[in-house]
């Protein structure tokens, strides 16, 4: 997914602010539903951010084309860890993995059905 750097997105000095590439990644996961014509709300629950690790490598500013890649490694009971790269160009600038947990409407842990888990990987492996 593409996402432009606006200056909503900067600090005062034109750099992206560290926590809106956690927002570009969210934009992106979300936008794979959305490109389906379906919501990141299913019909039987949702997915919640557990854990999350970050790497900055190179900081993005005002105006800049980034590139948003995101990739299944690993499906669990009732989660999945997903990684996404941040890239400018071909250079890549920032890497996250996170563990995305499945819960009821009611906040709890559920496992993934056979329908959700082919789903996740339609949307996140090549």
């Amino acid at each position: 997914m593409k996402i432009r750097v606006y200056y909503e997105d900067t600090d005062t000095g034109g750099v992206v602010y560290h926590s809106n590439y956690l927002n570009f990644c969210e934009r992106a996961r979300s936008e794979a539903f959305y490109a389906r014509g379906i919501t990141p709300v299913l019909k039987n629950g949702h997915f919640v951010a557990r854990r999350v690790i970050g790497d900055f490598f190179i900081s993005a500013k005002l105006g800049d084309m980034l590139e948003v890649r995101s990739e299944l490694l690993k499906m669990k009971a009732a989660s999945f860890i997903l990684k996404q790269y941040i890239y400018r160009d071909e250079v890549k600038i920032f890497e996250l993995e996170i563990v995305l947990a499945y819960i009821t409407f009611e906040g709890k842990p559920q496992k993934i059905d056979a329908t959700t888990k082919e789903l996740l990987l339609s949307l996140f492996t090549k």
